[in-house]
């Protein structure tokens, strides 16, 4: 479609160029094939119907192509067959040189059929015309950030896969390899060719349109940086705030604030964003919100606003009893998927995971849901899943412990006396009165045993229905100070901890009260 060029005439194709006539036809009956016809030279060729549509390629367009084409499309329903014609496509071919138009530049990119034109299906400029590329290996943080940097858009948003390319259809076919510090993909060190493509896909990609996080450690962090006037401008920190912070981790796929300051990604070398934005934090975008004239012109050095936003809760761990236990799933286009990953891979995804859910570390990795999935491939120090190389190939899925599988058990005073009152340092008990400490869980796994420690001494009761409580008959000096909860259990083939917070507890006279 690079070729393509639309005159008063109709459309017209540069020589040289390849290009792709499409017939399609309204989804009633299923099957059939369509025949493209050209009254040039009498020819013809047909190709099943695949969805309702199918696509003719020419390689090189020449004098030959030119003229008249129709779609015929046949189907065999109630017995008979049965056809029906497009309206003729007139097709004239000419040279680039008559033309005012350069050619882009082999292996630019583009995003089409999208909202924006930061968003839509993949396609490279290859050999003289436009086409879909077949990746079965898509790096999101290497590859899609380049894509949406040589576009001059934001963040990656999101990449997802489309429909899986015809068998034996011609596409480009790339392998890539880069740094991530590439301004164009066509820098990256490229193999490719126009050739089959089976069991490849389409690819959908979005990235922001209006705004990035620039010099971070991922996807959700970084300076802060808003586009004018095509180019990109650093935001002051005092015309910025949590809920601006909101709408744009939001926009940018990711989780709430969790660390807003100027300077905490350095300064930018371009110019500031002369606006104070004014967002009540619900808005889809950041340029949806108002905004005010600044109330300062310059923009103190520091003062460019760094935004740390939490990972997107798109992934999650299932079936283990804890959400830091299970078969490793990710959200996407709209459906939970398992995760499928080859055995030399498993230990750097399960680290990733883990460290995506704030769930420590990993401790066993086992095998999970025999379902298989789409798979994905990490190094191990990505801050999330989705910056990892993802495959459409099918793989078997995996379950995932991490260290945080416990949740954190409670603590809690009470007495049968009256001896308990709360005073301004915390609870109090009366000397000589009775109290007893309650450990208590969320039920997550049965059995485990509690440990009450106390500066000096320990005491361990078993965990009766998640919880277990310790008497003390009479209280008096020795009482006082910090205890805390630790429950243990084995679970998984491995011992697992949690403890509670501290309970800090004083030992008075009832007299001085």
């Amino acid at each position: 479609m690079g070729g393509v060029s639309r005159s008063h005439q109709g459309p017209e194709m540069f020589r040289g160029y390849n290009f792709t006539i499409t017939c399609s036809t309204q989804p009633q009956y299923p099957g059939g094939s369509f025949l493209l016809t050209f009254t040039g030279s009498n020819r013809t060729q047909t190709q099943p119907a695949v969805n309702h549509s199918a696509a003719f390629l020419f390689p090189a367009a020449d004098d030959s192509h030119q003229g008249n084409y129709s779609c015929v499309y046949d189907n065999y329903v109630f017995s008979h067959n049965f056809s029906s014609e497009s309206e003729l496509l007139s097709l004239t071919i000419t040279d680039l040189q008559a033309q005012s138009v350069s050619p882009p530049a082999e292996l630019s990119v583009r995003l089409v059929n999208g909202t924006t034109s930061c968003s839509g299906t993949v396609e490279v400029f290859y050999r003289g015309g436009w086409t879909g590329v077949c990746f079965r290996w898509w790096y999101i943080m290497r590859e899609v950030r380049i894509l949406c940097r040589e576009l001059n858009c934001g963040n990656v948003v999101a990449e997802s896969i489309g429909p899986q390319f015809e068998k034996g259809r011609g596409r480009v076919t790339i392998y890539s390899l880069c740094s991530g510090e590439e301004s164009s993909i066509g820098q990256c060190v490229i193999t490719g060719a126009l050739g089959v493509c089976n069991r490849g896909y389409f690819h959908h990609v979005t990235c922001s349109d209006s705004v990035r996080l620039v010099d971070g450690a991922g996807l959700c962090s970084g300076r802060v940086e808003v586009k004018s006037n095509q180019s990109w401008a650093s935001v002051c920190e005092a015309d910025f705030d949590r809920q601006d912070a909101e709408v744009v981790c939001r926009e940018l796929g990711c989780g709430a604030p969790a660390a807003l300051q100027g300077g905490l990604y350095g300064e930018g070398e371009g110019q500031t964003w002369d606006k104070e934005f004014q967002c009540k934090g619900k808005e889809s975008l950041l340029l949806d919100c108002d905004t005010s004239d600044r109330k300062n012109n310059t923009c103190p050095p520091g003062n460019a606003v760094g935004l740390t936003c939490s990972e997107p809760d798109d992934v999650r761990l299932v079936g283990g009893g804890s959400r830091c236990a299970g078969g490793v799933e990710r959200y996407d286009q709209g459906e939970w998927r398992t995760m499928g990953i080859k055995d030399w891979d498993q230990a750097a995804v399960a680290a990733v995971v883990c460290r995506q859910l704030g769930c420590g570390s990993t401790v066993s990795v086992l095998p999970g849901n025999t379902t298989r999935a789409f798979g994905v491939k990490c190094d191990g120090d990505e801050s999330s899943l989705r910056e990892c190389l993802r495959s459409h190939r099918l793989l078997p899925g995996i379950t995932v412990i991490c260290s945080d599988l416990l949740v954190q058990p409670d603590i809690f005073l009470t007495d049968s006396m009256g001896g308990v009152f709360r005073g301004h340092q915390g609870p109090e008990v009366f000397r000589g009165y009775n109290f007893t400490i309650t450990c208590s869980i969320q039920p997550q796994y049965p059995g485990g045993s509690f440990l009450l420690t106390f500066t000096g001494s320990n005491r361990t009761q078993p965990a009766v229905n998640h919880s277990a409580a310790f008497l003390f008959p009479a209280a008096d000096d020795s009482h006082q100070g910090n205890y805390s909860c630790v429950y243990d259990n084995y679970v998984f083939s491995h011992n697992f901890s949690s403890e509670s917070e501290l309970l800090s507890l004083t030992i008075t006279g009832l007299s001085s009260q």
